[in-house]
């Protein structure tokens, strides 16, 4: 796997994936950026997120549960000084589908935590992960 990461000028990069997919990073405007993407660390924490749930729905369709959604909100702290790591990081999942399987679900999550999410189960060595999450009968 490779990604390149080009300069724009000012505090902004774009990012081109092996895939051929790109991204526009760019700073916070204190720190002279123009807002026109997502910071480096943000793009972190939408990583990690998505490895997790694209975990959790394969998971959870092998397991035969009728899913329709599943949507992840992901806050973490970061530390005070340089560098600015993250400190901690929460996700909250709400799964929508018919007669979803409470334990079913929390297999899901914890198998993606310990087993297959390698974004999350690389950021577990440095920073403490916790998760939660709701069913939605549909």
């Amino acid at each position: 796997m490779k990604v390149g990461i080009k300069w724009q000028g000012g505090v902004s990069f774009s990012g081109e994936s092996d895939s051929g997919h790109t991204v526009l990073m760019d700073g916070a405007p204190e720190a002279g950026g123009e807002n026109l993407g997502p910071r480096p660390m943000e793009m972190v924490l939408m990583g990690v997120g998505g490895c997790t749930t694209f975990d959790i729905v394969a998971i959870l369709k092998k397991s035969r549960q009728d899913i329709k959604d599943c949507v992840v909100e992901v806050e973490a702290e970061r530390a005070v000084i340089d560098p600015k790591v993250f400190t901690t990081i929460h996700m909250h999942f709400t799964l929508t589908g018919k007669n979803l399987d409470k334990q079913k679900v929390e297999r899901a999550i914890n198998l993606s935590s310990e087993k297959y999410c390698s974004a999350s189960i690389m950021l577990k060595n440095t920073v403490a992960i916790t998760h939660d999450f709701k069913i939605i009968d549909s």
